[in-house]
């Protein structure tokens, strides 16, 4: 039987390497694996049909539906997790101590209104405190270079919420630095941050100790990115599509091990002292596979997603699992 050519795109991840450099084949397909420069250059592509296969954000995702229905679905790969404590930076003259400090204050938010980091950010702090996002002011762009307007998905904004989308030279990183917004959620770390400039900082300075501590309370370890297929493929070819969902985990597992035989002959391949020291501590925190995918292992932390993507007025509807992720998958 002749292998089926199907276009695959993602990120170059640890998780992924095996699947590119031909290490693990996927059984009944000739795989023409594509990238980008940056990782939403993924998501357009994909969203504007190029792919078959690709890495795409949970909420560029969700907000391919309408009506109830999306031309994708998702297998439960999960490229792109983080913990989120740590992705909220605050200005120090804003008088921002605490989540509730954040009502009335000026916000900036990468990417998107409801971005994968955002939406986690924002829910965590709802489920936790009395801060709401409707209670804040946002301004929505990039962060330490320029983005062009996030235009290839759907951007609601939700009734009361006070949304404006900065221009692509707008660098929301200085902006924090300078006080013109009191704070910034985003997936990426700010250049002030690093650089160490006077007058910026986490919100949580224990923002480690508390993402670890909401893994032990909750068992969620916040999902950022899954693999969509196109929803015509998924219907016409069930076989083809529980080959690539094989594929990837067996990409995945094989480098877990890879990770686990380092420690035990002291001979990683990645250049971080005391590595082996912190693998130790997240497998006895998170467990072996402290990188799971199927359904099963991850029920909590994609059903937290389709509550606070509906939650924060992103969907007019709460999703199920059953709604969004292949059929033939749902018992992983």
């Amino acid at each position: 039987m002749t292998n089926r050519t199907i276009d695959i795109a993602f990120w170059d991840y640890d998780r992924t390497r095996l699947l590119l450099d031909g290490t693990i084949p996927i059984q009944g397909a000739e795989p023409r694996f594509h990238s980008a420069r940056i990782v939403p250059q993924i998501f357009k592509a994909m969203i504007d049909g190029h792919y078959d296969v690709s890495e795409l954000g949970f909420t560029y995702f969700l907000r391919t539906f309408v009506d109830g229905r999306s031309p994708f679905l998702a297998l439960p790969v999960f490229l792109n997790r983080a913990f989120r404590h740590g992705a909220i930076h605050v200005n120090e003259n804003s008088s921002i101590s605490r989540p509730e400090d954040l009502a009335g204050k000026r916000i900036g938010e990468l990417a998107l209104y409801g971005h994968d980091a955002g939406l986690m950010s924002k829910g965590i702090l709802s489920d936790t405190s009395a801060w709401r996002p409707e209670q804040s002011r946002w301004i929505v762009g990039g962060i330490d270079f320029p983005m062009d307007p996030v235009d290839f998905v759907s951007r609601p904004v939700p009734a009361g919420c006070e949304v404006e989308y900065a221009g692509s030279d707008v660098d929301l990183g200085e902006m924090l630095v300078t006080g013109e917004i009191d704070a910034l959620f985003t997936a990426d770390i700010p250049a002030g941050m690093l650089q160490k400039r006077s007058g910026i900082r986490r919100l949580f300075g224990d923002y480690l100790e508390r993402e670890r501590a909401y893994f032990r309370d909750t068992g969620i370890f916040p999902i950022m990115h899954l693999v969509a297929v196109k929803r015509q493929m998924a219907e016409n070819h069930p076989e083809l599509i529980k080959s690539i969902y094989q594929s990837f985990c067996q990409a995945k597992d094989q480098m877990i091990e890879h990770y686990a035989q380092g420690m035990t002959f002291n001979n990683m391949d990645l250049m971080h002292p005391w590595l082996t020291a912190l693998i130790a501590e997240n497998r006895e925190l998170m467990g072996k596979d402290w990188w799971p995918y199927g359904i099963g292992a991850n029920r909590a932390a994609i059903d937290t997603v389709l509550r606070y993507h509906h939650e924060q007025g992103l969907t007019d509807r709460r999703f199920t699992i059953e709604d969004v992720f292949v059929p033939g998958l749902l018992e992983t």
